[in-house]
């Protein structure tokens, strides 16, 4: 990689311009991505388009609110927007009528896609559509303050149990959230509305359901460590099968310091107090596959759900789930699928439908095995829905560097494929936004919002008071104050 000094001089060599860069997307794999292109390339300009008027996507709507130390890395992301060669717009939705993506190609040098996974993977099991049966996505943006789910109004008051389909962190967190006492989560930055419903809740059992056995469970140490540390909470599970595992899979598990790990921790629980006491409880179980969602009498509501039992096929490090034509019945009146995200297509980029990714090297897109020039991809868009944050911040930066390599290798970037040599980014859009009546959020007018959510909250003794409503952050912005960084 050239010297910082040397990439400058190349760039202006080149272009006698700065590169445009549009990110879309405003979460992790969008901000550090751009953090490593704004290390990598100092000659460079970027502009980071986001649908919603706030940024950090899933740090700020898919985070537990009981880990306020894993948003900490907001902090990071606001020293990249202070960065003058960064723009922050917000309330821009790319794609459609409004801001066609053929307008960034454009204006751009570069595109990087990084908008993530707004979509989660279905069951496909009859009654999957009933009343109380969510996905995990939408339940986390409830409680989490997402606009799209504001009105998802869970009913929590009229059952004792609820089942979780799936078995990685994302369920242990809502696990968490139904099991905690009120008067902890009333402390973290959960909505008001969310904290209503949870105060009502008669919600007492949950089971955390997985059609595999032990060794297959996805979640971590830290996040189970803290479910077994709920206060008044029982634990129990298939003592025998996770023994039996465990012995079975010894060398698997000598061979992954993280699952024999979870592993020991699991194992230390059998025959604790966790296992004997306590008027709540969470229950991992095992070797099921959801067959069929039942309804109550009304044919609205979910009163029970029907597994297929399976036996588990093959080497500690590959099980197989087995059905095996036993079937067994649940009582329960909400059901949440964690199964997985997926992301969608947008039109005008490669994408796999089967494995919900845009078709990448390295970050870098591909239509069949030929690389597009100028589109990049990261996070789970690129990679698919999985790992933390520390693994998406990984993954941005090998693509940040990509997009630098070919910087210097010289490789054609948008503006050598449409023929339109210079480029000018957002300030080639102005007119659009003014034709489409599109009011762009700035950097600025986001910290505004916050500081208003930070002084609800600390009203109340909470971190913040997050606004639930697009309508209600727009309204924090007047007329005079809404800024468009241009």
């Amino acid at each position: 990689m050239l010297s910082s000094n040397a990439m400058r001089a190349f760039s202006t060599a080149i272009r006698g311009r700065p590169l445009h860069v549009a990110v879309i997307g405003s979460g992790p794999a969008g901000f550090y991505t751009a953090h490593r292109v704004l290390k990598d390339i100092p000659d460079v300009k970027i502009d980071m388009f986001e649908s919603l008027p706030v940024p950090h996507g899933l740090v700020r709507f898919g985070v537990a609110p009981d880990h306020p130390e894993v948003k900490n890395v907001m902090n990071k992301f606001d020293e990249v927007a202070t960065d003058d060669r960064f723009t922050f717009l917000g309330n821009v939705h790319v794609g459609g009528k409004d801001l066609p993506l053929s307008a960034l190609k454009s204006n751009y040098d570069a595109i990087v896609f990084s908008y993530g996974a707004s979509e989660d993977r279905r069951l496909i099991v009859p009654g999957e559509d009933l009343q109380n049966v969510y996905s995990a996505r939408s339940f986390v943006g409830w409680y989490n303050g997402l606009p799209n789910h504001r009105e998802l109004m869970p009913d929590l008051d009229s059952t004792d149990t609820a089942v979780i389909i799936g078995q990685g962190n994302v369920a242990l967190d809502i696990a968490r959230m139904l099991l905690s006492p009120i008067d902890v989560l009333r402390k973290t930055d959960v909505t008001d509305y969310a904290l209503e419903a949870l105060s009502k809740s008669r919600i007492k059992h949950v089971h955390v359901v997985g059609r595999r056995g032990p060794l297959q469970a996805a979640f971590t140490a830290k996040e189970l460590r803290e479910q077994m540390k709920l206060p008044g909470v029982r634990f129990s599970t298939d003592v025998q099968l996770l023994q039996s595992e465990i012995a079975n899979g010894a060398e698997y598990l000598n061979k992954s310091r993280p699952l024999k790990r979870l592993m020991s921790i699991l194992e230390k629980e059998i025959g604790s107090p966790n296992m004997l006491s306590g008027d709540k409880s969470w229950t991992l179980d095992f070797l099921r596959s959801p067959s069929r969602i039942i309804p109550d009498s009304t044919n609205n509501n979910v009163a029970a759900i029907e597994y297929e039992l399976n036996r588990l096929d093959g080497p500690a490090e590959s099980r197989r789930a087995i059905g095996t034509g036993q079937f067994v019945t649940q009582d329960c009146g909400l059901i949440l699928r964690s199964i997985g995200y997926k992301s969608i297509a947008m039109e005008g980029i490669p994408f796999d439908e089967s494995s919900g990714r845009v078709p990448n090297k390295y970050g870098k897109v591909l239509d069949g095995e030929n690389e597009v020039p100028g589109l990049y991809t990261a996070g789970w868009l690129k990679r698919g829905p999985t790992g933390v944050i520390a693994t998406t911040m990984n993954d941005a930066y090998e693509t940040a560097d990509t997009l630098a390599a070919d910087f210097v290798a010289g490789k054609p970037f948008l503006n050598e494929v449409d023929g339109v040599g210079q480029k000018t980014g957002s300030q080639g859009l102005l007119q659009l936004f003014k034709d489409n009546k599109i009011r762009p959020i700035s950097y600025v007018d986001w910290k505004l919002i916050e500081k208003m959510e930070f002084e609800a909250g600390q009203k109340i003794g909470k971190p913040r008071e997050k606004f639930g409503r697009v309508e209600d952050m727009l309204a924090v912005l007047s007329t005079e104050d809404l800024k468009t960084s241009m």
